[in-house]
């Protein structure tokens, strides 16, 4: 069975939700300048900061002295980091690869964050790995150095991300209409393996909005099995609140109890 997310419900998710930055640029040919636009980078950009600041968060109050809470903590830094550079090597084969082609270089600040990105995350690796094979009285101020360390790249990309949700998407509506943009959104999708799928869904659906969700979700229902849609609920239920699951469960039309057994 596989639980990944169906190309058209990560389409639906990032169709949903343009700012006023889509009219900062006139879309090609015959499209509205004023219509909303389709989006790629909100609801995966909402996945990625929910996910760094948890993990910044875990990092600092790590407990240098518990073997376990040292291990797990650890290794959602390390699954952010693999994360991180997936993000930017999808970017840069599709995203900034679409801009350079109608409008050379028209992604180059982009493309050099993500240069000192790639570098920032292999110095962060390293900071782990000392951290955790120093000795024991060394581990505290060790893990202080990479709970900072870790807070700078945060901070840097929630700037980048911004650059790219205004800058980025100024040029790509400028240059290409919304049903081009779905077809590079598809071959990301297509890239991406079942296990990114399902990270992915850990982080991005309760980081969405209430109706964000549904439109991810619901577009799911539509384009899955419903084998493989509920292995994505539950997968991603322990992380939504009553209220937030309550709120799906309604919209999608599946029972709220435990289970999960049919859909309406």
């Amino acid at each position: 069975m596989t639980t990944a997310f169906a190309p058209a419900a990560f389409t639906s998710a990032a169709a949903i939700s343009t700012t006023a930055a889509a009219h900062k640029a006139p879309a090609p040919h015959s499209q509205s300048a004023t219509a909303p636009r389709f989006d790629m980078y909100v609801a995966i950009h909402k996945a990625l900061r929910s996910f760094m600041t948890d993990t910044l968060f875990r990092v600092g109050r790590i407990d240098v002295q518990d073997a376990d809470d040292t291990g797990r903590t650890l290794a959602q830094l390390d699954e952010l980091l693999t994360f991180c550079t997936g993000h930017i090597e999808h970017e840069n084969d599709h995203v900034h690869a679409a801009i350079d082609a109608r409008s050379p270089a028209g992604a180059a600040r982009t493309s050099g964050d993500h240069v000192e990105h790639l570098e920032t995350i292999a110095a962060l690796r390293c900071d782990a790995v000392a951290m955790q094979t120093a000795r024991p009285e060394e581990r505290a101020m060790l893990a202080l150095r990479l709970y900072r360390h870790l807070s700078l790249f945060v901070a840097d990309n929630f700037q980048h991300m911004h650059y790219e949700e205004t800058a980025n998407n100024a040029a790509l509506w400028a240059l290409y209409t919304d049903a081009e943009l779905m077809q590079i959104h598809g071959c990301i999708l297509a890239s991406i393996t079942p296990q990114e799928h399902l990270l992915v869904a850990r982080w991005m659906v309760p980081a969405l909005s209430p109706f964000e969700r549904a439109m991810v979700v619901g577009g799911m229902k539509q384009q899955t099995p419903p084998e493989a849609l509920l292995g994505v609920l539950a997968h991603v239920r322990p992380h939504l609140d009553d209220s937030a699951w309550g709120k799906l469960a309604r919209a999608i039309g599946v029972p709220q109890a435990p289970g999960l057994t049919h859909f309406s």
